[in-house]
């Protein structure tokens, strides 16, 4: 898959064995994210480990918006779309959220929803369009549709370890 992504994406694609079954990994890992979830204190959930660092309700919508931007992207590719895509601001985009106004089980409707849209995107992909490069601009470069799906399953895990290694001891210090 090397020269598939932009070199950022390495830190994503890296967390996601080569092995040919992303997909499976992608419902796996939804599953383990959302058990993971469900077993931290209520009030953990609006939780922020520094000033200006979103609240775990945050990074879990942040997850789905990212999946939504790149599935569409995979979708855009896979058809052979000619047209540069632009990047996104994330930051804008959690703090137009309302993240920690929603119900945990609202947000994991969502999560889920988008998560089987994605699966059953790639599952109708044709094969050769799994190598098919696309266009960006700005902080968004060239990808392929199949390190999209990479780039999708890793994120979220970047995000969860995240949660892992620096909100819970965090978390566990001030309660």
């Amino acid at each position: 898959m090397e020269g598939e992504y932009p070199p950022y994406a390495i830190m994503y694609i890296k967390l996601i064995p080569d092995d040919g079954l992303v997909l499976q990994h992608l419902w796996d890992n939804f599953v383990a994210a959302k058990e993971f979830i469900y077993s931290l204190p209520p009030k953990m959930l609006y939780y922020r480990y520094a000033k200006d660092k979103w609240s775990i309700k945050e990074v879990l919508v942040h997850i789905i918006d990212d999946e939504r931007i790149f599935a569409y992207r995979a979708l855009r590719f896979a058809r052979n779309e000619q047209m540069n895509l632009i990047g996104f601001d994330q930051d804008a985009y959690a703090l137009f959220s309302n993240a920690d106004e929603r119900e945990l089980d609202n947000i994991f409707e969502e999560y889920e929803a988008v998560r089987k849209s994605t699966i059953a995107l790639f599952n109708g992909l044709p094969e050769e369009s799994l190598v098919r490069m696309g266009k960006g601009t700005g902080s968004f470069n060239n990808a392929t549709v199949r390190a999209l799906a990479y780039h999708i399953a890793g994120h979220e895990q970047h995000h969860i370890n995240l949660l892992k290694e620096l909100y819970l001891p965090a978390f566990k210090n001030i309660s």
